[in-house]
């Protein structure tokens, strides 16, 4: 999550936070300089910074201590890594070296081919990995070629894909993927190589994340379908016009598909949230809870800031019951519009169990406030830490495990369907909620064979939650 605070307050709580008597930057050595930002923002901000020894505020008694401390790290990379908690616990925060990169990312812009997939293993060893095709993104190289939804790939250039190679085999800015036919039987998949392959190639790519945007009539329903695929800031106006197209076309449900959105702007998520509402302007939606030094400053000088409120100015379905279609892609900012809008909406939830990311970051750069305001022209080095989690209007927000859907339905790749099609499998599930069909659900596996990662969550950028500047 990305936020500015006034300059001033952010100091202010630097001044108090930071014990040691001697921390002149002066007294910092040029060599030092991105180590020193480092341990510095971590210790001011970062979630977990109480169970960190490294990071206390009483850990150093001067900045000479602390530059010695700093001398024994080669890279602020190997730093970073040493000042976070267990793996287990902070799945998420990164740094880059270049911040222009995370900016990129962070907005939906990406060196990428179009292609986005999803990773499974073809049995339990957990050895052999296989990708799907989830969907094509549009004006993508991908978009120009012969691939499509449910495609299934085994090797890339020849080389078949295994735990230990598929991150650096898919890193390629240029590849061939080599297709299969695919089975499974208890669990355990067949892949039979058909001879087909396409080469794909990744360019600047900047994905808008309303991949579709109509309405389903059914009877006496107007059903607005939306599938969002990332809460990027920069495509508000758009998110709004498309809301504006579902009011004047008298929508009186939505489905909104957010199974393989891994998150963003928490800001566009409470955009969202009134869009689907629109009754509950100026009320409380999520709370942002930081570590306790932190929480305690804006708790004290600056409250409001920990609050996002419902929007006003939007159009909204002023609905009262949203169907919302979920897999385990579907993470941080959409989970947070999943479990906020629960105190006040009725959520039919349909699909799989979801990430479980309720943390979120902010962006950190190597300036006096951390913002990009007089950054150091000496680097480019930027932080994405940890720092808060976000809880619903009620304060609850505990579920790492993941948020269970209302209607359990996992994809299944013998029976995938058109995205946007009445007859995909989680979209008519929905409408037969809707209409009260009272249609049989598909049967769901005794084992589910979910995805272990995809071409979202591969680059751990792409699953962020964060706030805005303010």
């Amino acid at each position: 999550m990305k936020k500015i605070i006034v300059s001033s307050l952010l100091l202010l709580l630097f001044a108090i936070s930071y014990g040691c008597d001697d921390k002149d930057d002066n007294d910092v050595p040029a060599a030092l300089e991105i180590n020193d930002f480092v341990w510095k923002g971590m210790n001011l901000y970062y979630l977990w910074q109480e169970d960190v020894p490294d990071l206390a505020d009483d850990r150093f008694a001067n900045q000479t201590q602390l530059n010695t401390f700093l001398e024994a790290y080669a890279s602020p990379v190997d730093l970073f890594n040493h000042l976070r908690v267990a793996s287990a616990i902070d799945r998420f925060s990164v740094i880059y070296s270049d911040y222009t990169v995370l900016e990129g990312v962070l907005s939906g812009n990406t060196l990428n081919n179009g292609m986005d997939y999803g990773l499974k293993y073809t049995d339990t060893s957990q050895t052999t990995v296989f990708g799907w095709v989830r969907y094509i993104i549009p004006n993508s190289d991908a978009a120009t070629k012969d691939i499509h939804r449910g495609d299934i790939f085994y090797a890339i250039d020849g080389v078949p894909l295994t735990n230990d190679n598929y991150k650096t085999l898919l890193a390629a800015n240029t590849y061939t993927i080599n297709l299969a036919d695919y089975s499974i039987n208890a669990g355990v998949v067949t892949l039979t190589p058909n001879g087909q392959s396409v080469t794909l190639t990744k360019t600047n790519l900047a994905e808008n994340p309303i991949l579709m945007s109509t309405v389903i009539n059914q009877g006496t329903h107007n059903i607005g379908y939306l599938m969002y695929n990332g809460f990027y800031s920069s495509y508000d106006g758009q998110l709004n016009t498309a809301f504006g197209s579902l009011v004047s076309q008298n929508v009186t449900d939505l489905v909104l598909d957010l199974r393989y959105n891994s998150g963003g702007s928490v800001a566009t998520a409470t955009k969202l949230a009134s869009m689907i509402t629109g009754q509950f302007t100026g009320q409380l939606f999520a709370k942002e809870q930081w570590n306790d030094k932190a929480q305690s400053y804006f708790l004290a000088n600056s409250p409001g800031s920990l609050e996002n409120k419902f929007f006003s100015g939007l159009n909204g379905l002023h609905l009262n019951k949203v169907y919302i279609l979920t897999t385990k892609a579907t993470a941080s900012a959409s989970e947070l519009v999943v479990n906020c809008l629960k105190p006040y909406i009725d959520v039919v939830q349909i699909g799989d169990l979801t990430t479980g990311k309720n943390v979120g970051s902010i962006t950190m750069y190597d300036s006096p406030t951390y913002t990009k305001t007089n950054v150091n022209p000496h680097h480019k080095y930027a932080m994405q830490p940890i720092v808060l989690k976000v809880v619903d209007k009620n304060g609850f927000g505990d579920y790492t495990a993941g948020i269970a859907p209302t209607i359990l339905l996992p994809e299944n790749l013998n029976d995938l369907g058109i995205l946007g099609d009445v007859n995909e499998p989680l979209l008519n599930a929905a409408i037969n909620q809707i209409i009260a069909s009272g249609k049989m659900l598909p049967q769901v596996p005794a084992v589910i064979n979910r995805d272990f990662t995809d071409a979202k969550s591969i680059n751990p950028l792409r699953s962020e939650m964060y706030v805005e500047h303010r």
